[in-house]
């Protein structure tokens, strides 16, 4: 009965372009560059081989040590677990016969990367559990199909390494890993991704709008890499703007966040937002006392949860 981590991520640093034009292969989507990195957060994925014939069954419940459960009321055919198992069958052919425990930590909407991470472990796991044989490129185009996030998930390593991530997902390159403590703001609200791409679409027009900024991330992923490997402090994410536009609650939040790091005197904090929210990630330095600064944030946004991570 093996256990497959599924971890979370947090994007590093995220540029989105605009929408593909219509008439392109894929209008509407947008095209992104973004350095990810997996942190020790993570979902538990246990599956159990049953026999050839046996119906498969699925469970999803909150782990008890998982920071901001949500209510699990989506229907299963949605679930992106078992759409990869499905998806897998369909692959192979054959049925894959199991029962799915899946314990979650990673918040609901808050731009982690919890389903896309559920479903790559899914699709390695059952590679293992059955010795299908399928390799890491075929498995990440298998993802790809189920979300732009998959892919990223799915690695010859587990957990998955840090990578910059371009195009629509589907072109992944490997970094070095950087090494930080971070502190994880886990809202009390989520972020919808159509919502805030939707947003994203109607920000005003300007010079740095919807710039699609690979060198940089590129730039900021290299400069992680050398002795001691630490997280560079430009740090950004373009979609920013527009989740505080669709998400008010948002914009106040890391407004009070910013106020009450000010204050530090340690060296500067700063809250950054993982994929298109709503979780907010803070950067520890030598410097920083990751307790002092959690209750600064809990003082300021009491409805918080805060929960101490580390890049992996």
């Amino acid at each position: 009965m093996p256990t497959f981590p599924a971890h979370a991520k947090v994007n590093l640093a995220l540029a989105v372009g605009p929408p593909e034009p219509p008439g392109s292969a894929r209008p509407g989507w947008h095209r992104i560059a973004s350095w990810m990195s997996c942190i020790d957060l993570a979902d538990d994925l246990t599956l159990s081989r049953l026999p050839d014939g046996a119906a498969s069954t699925h469970s999803i419940t909150w782990a008890a040590d998982a920071p901001r459960p949500t209510p699990i009321d989506w229907p299963s055919e949605k679930d992106l677990a078992i759409r990869a198992h499905r998806l897998l069958e369909q692959h192979t052919g054959r049925a894959l016969p199991i029962a799915m425990q899946l314990a979650k930590r990673i918040p609901v909407g808050g731009g982690l990367g919890g389903g896309s991470s559920d479903a790559a472990a899914m699709l390695t796991g059952l590679n293992r559990l059955f010795e299908l044989g399928i390799g890491v490129e075929e498995l990440q185009s298998l993802g790809a199909t189920l979300g732009s996030d998959v892919a990223f998930f799915i690695d010859d390593r587990w957990p998955a390494r840090p990578a910059v991530v371009t195009g629509f997902g589907d072109r992944i390159r490997r970094t070095p890993a950087a090494a930080a403590d971070l502190l994880l703001v886990i809202p009390p609200f989520s972020c919808p991704t159509a919502e805030i791409y939707a947003a994203y679409d109607r920000l005003p027009d300007g010079p740095d709008v919807r710039t699609l900024n690979e060198p940089m991330v590129r730039s900021l992923a290299l400069s992680a890499a050398g002795p001691g490997p630490s997280l560079p402090g430009a740090l950004f994410n373009t979609l920013l703007p527009a989740a505080c536009r669709a998400q008010p609650a948002l914009a106040g939040l890391v407004d009070r966040i910013a106020e009450c790091l000010c204050t530090d005197t340690a060296a500067p904090a700063r809250a950054h937002l993982s994929g298109s929210g709503s979780c907010l990630f803070i950067p520890l330095g030598r410097d920083h006392k990751p307790p002092e600064v959690a209750m600064k944030i809990l003082a300021a946004a009491p409805g918080c949860a805060i929960r101490r991570t580390r890049l992996v």
